[in-house]
């Protein structure tokens, strides 16, 4: 049998069996087979999850970390759109589209720690339970993640020619932005704002009457950082299809890195504050302490004097790394308060940590949404604009 009549090409099996496609399609295999068994068997087949333990890997990380990280966002399309800041525009179409995927991870990551997909809109249909921080969650989620899709539709509709449809969502731009960065405020904080109602369980250096205010701003500084460590990989990966010069690319970095710098600056502050003010500092000489210092000096005040130093300088490989220690340094913070630092008074046979199973499927969300951003930016005008459109929103 020839190869037309296989129905596929030689050059076209070259470029499907990469390196890349072959390990990606391995672990999102794997990561399906345990989800399934996930569904079909429980939590308890699949991970080590308990009644004392109830969230772990999947909602620290997924969710908490997921949303944190997907700030960048709202923060890039503010700045463009509500601040005037236009030269930051070739970087919105990349941070919306990462912030859509990280989003869409979140979803998928609540479905596979809940289970009975079915019930995923009973809050607002049946039991919707208002005053409760999960419901405003849940809606601002479910809205934003609405949203976010909404903002990436123009580079669909550009690949596809629907330029009616183009000019109706270019005509809602403003609106979508304002709605984005009110939606986040509130979903960003009330993760952090869940936490209140654990007073005996959360670590007293984690937890903080106003640790709703330490979500929002470390989400933005997480959100900026992995802007960043997103467009040092697109540039690499997808460098033909950027129409900005390397000079115009670094100095959006430079701006990103003198944000982030101040962000950081910020979270600092309202965390040593906290600190004062609930008179914690005794605990730091204790073994709990040190693993709070570890995170607040190394992946908090570290990469805003890096930051700093980078603008300052104008070294792009210490912005970058600042970048990646801040994008660890929130994960960290998350799972600190979700699972390593929650429960601290139970012996250490009973404490929390993630089996195999939940690391896998963790790597293959990961997995799923890097390559469908590749496979978006190779065929969308998602580095940049097609010359018919030119200016637009």
């Amino acid at each position: 049998m020839s190869e037309t009549a296989a129905g596929i090409s030689a050059p076209a099996r070259s470029r499907l069996l990469t390196p890349f496609n072959l390990v990606s399609a391995v672990i999102l295999i794997g990561g399906a087979v345990i989800l399934a068994i996930r569904f079909t068997k429980g939590l308890a087949a699949t991970t080590n999850l308990s009644h004392t333990n109830p969230w772990g890997l999947w909602i620290g990380f997924d969710v908490m970390s997921g949303v944190a990280l997907a700030a960048g966002g709202f923060v890039t399309s503010a700045a463009v759109y509500l601040f005037g800041m236009k030269e930051y525009k070739p970087i919105v179409r990349p941070a919306l589209l990462t912030g859509f995927l990280g989003y869409f991870l979140v979803v998928l990551g609540l479905l596979a720690d809940l289970g009975r997909p079915w019930r995923l809109p009973y809050p607002f249909i049946r039991q919707a339970g208002p005053t409760s921080p999960l419901f405003e969650v849940a809606l601002c989620v479910a809205l934003y993640l609405t949203v976010l899709f909404i903002e990436t539709t123009p580079a669909a509709f550009e690949w596809l020619g629907w330029k009616r449809w183009r000019k109706v969502v270019g005509s809602m731009t403003i609106g979508l932005t304002i709605l984005g960065v009110i939606l986040s405020t509130m979903h960003q904080s009330t993760l952090g704002a869940m936490y209140m109602v654990t007073p005996t369980k959360l670590h007293p250096l984690w937890y903080s009457a106003h640790i709703p205010v330490h979500f929002f701003v470390s989400a933005v500084a997480g959100g900026l950082a992995m802007v960043i460590v997103e467009g040092m990989v697109s540039h690499r990966a997808f460098h033909h299809q950027v129409q900005i010069s390397s000079e115009q690319f670094e100095s959006i970095n430079f701006g990103l890195a003198k944000a982030a710098s101040v962000t950081l600056a910020m979270y600092f502050a309202v965390k040593t504050v906290a600190l004062a003010l609930e008179n914690e500092w005794h605990l730091l000489g204790s073994a709990w302490g040190l693993w709070y210092l570890l995170e607040i000096v190394g992946f908090v005040l570290l990469p805003c004097l890096l930051f700093a130093v980078g603008y300052r300088e104008r070294r792009l490989t210490l912005v970058r790394v600042a970048a990646v220690i801040t994008a660890v340094g929130i994960m960290l913070n998350r799972f600190n308060v979700t699972f390593i630092a929650f429960n601290w008074r139970i012996p250490a046979e009973l404490r929390y940590a993630p089996s195999w199973m939940e690391i896998w499927v963790t790597v293959a969300f990961i997995t799923f949404a890097v390559v469908t951003f590749r496979w978006v930016a190779n065929r969308m005008p998602i580095m940049s604009e097609l010359p018919d459109w030119k200016g637009a929103h």
